[in-house]
């Protein structure tokens, strides 16, 4: 298994990884304007991108999910709480999915909160065991924080679906399952992200301030410190919902 993170703008971190030795490849939320760098990696591991994934419809960048996706001839997947909302087609993804990648095994968790349509990526190396390697957080945990819970609008509702996500889903993993988030520090998707590209869930279950909290309590001190909207959302949302064209993006 191989396995690639690309820091770009905006603090975003994307993802390539995948089985060389089956030659295929996933790639997730890539950013508009680097879907070279990921046509190059596929290029260097000998390996064609299969799915495209967004983690969520993201409100602080313009995606690149769907350009890289017909650049690659591969499927570019949402979760399927996204139907009806956006107009193009996609390929939906449901709660506790498995997607099979070669010898790579991708989980789809559910994780509303930060968003309605937010997912997890658990991700098992089956050369390598049974128990899950890695989760793409999105924008659900960050090292150090978590998601913010005001950007549908209804922040308390959000909060407690993203305290019942974390607790429901991440949580009760393994404490060595390593966790990579979609942002570092300088995003504004989430207060006090650390500067750090990775951790583990054993860690963060330790020293993230929010995870210990109860729920009430989490809710309170999580809609207390909403960081400043993202500068451009809600041009970002709609071209990423496929309301308006992405714009032109030099890479």
């Amino acid at each position: 298994m191989f396995f690639r993170q690309l820091p770009t703008r905006d603090a975003t971190l994307s993802y390539l990884f995948g089985c060389g030795s089956c030659h295929v490849a996933v790639a997730v939320d890539p950013v508009l304007g680097d879907e070279d760098w990921f046509i190059e990696e596929a290029r260097k591991q000998d390996v064609r991108i299969t799915h495209v994934i967004d983690t969520h419809i993201h409100a602080d960048h313009y995606s690149g999910g769907r350009s890289l996706a017909e650049r690659c001839g591969g499927v570019y997947c949402l979760h399927e709480s996204n139907k009806g909302h956006v107009q193009f087609d996609f390929e939906p993804l449901a709660d506790k999915q498995r997607i099979e990648v070669g010898n790579v095994a991708i989980d789809v968790l559910h994780t509303p909160g930060h968003t309605p349509d937010s997912t997890c990526l658990l991700v098992t190396d089956k050369r390598r065991g049974d128990q899950p390697w890695f989760v793409l957080t999105g924008d659900t945990l960050f090292v150090g924080a978590v998601g913010r819970p005001d950007l549908a609008g209804r922040e308390v509702e959000m909060a407690g679906q993203l305290w019942d996500s974390l607790h429901g889903n991440l949580l009760g993993l393994p404490d060595e399952t390593e966790i990579y988030a979609g942002h570092v520090a300088g995003s504004v998707c989430g207060a006090g992200i650390s500067g750090k590209p990775g951790s583990t869930l054993g860690f963060e279950k330790r020293w993230n301030p929010l995870l210990g909290l109860p729920r009430d309590a989490f809710i309170e001190a999580l809609t207390q410190e909403i960081p400043p909207r993202p500068a451009e959302m809600d041009r970002m949302v709609e071209v990423n919902l496929g309301l308006k064209p992405a714009p032109s993006v030099t890479a």
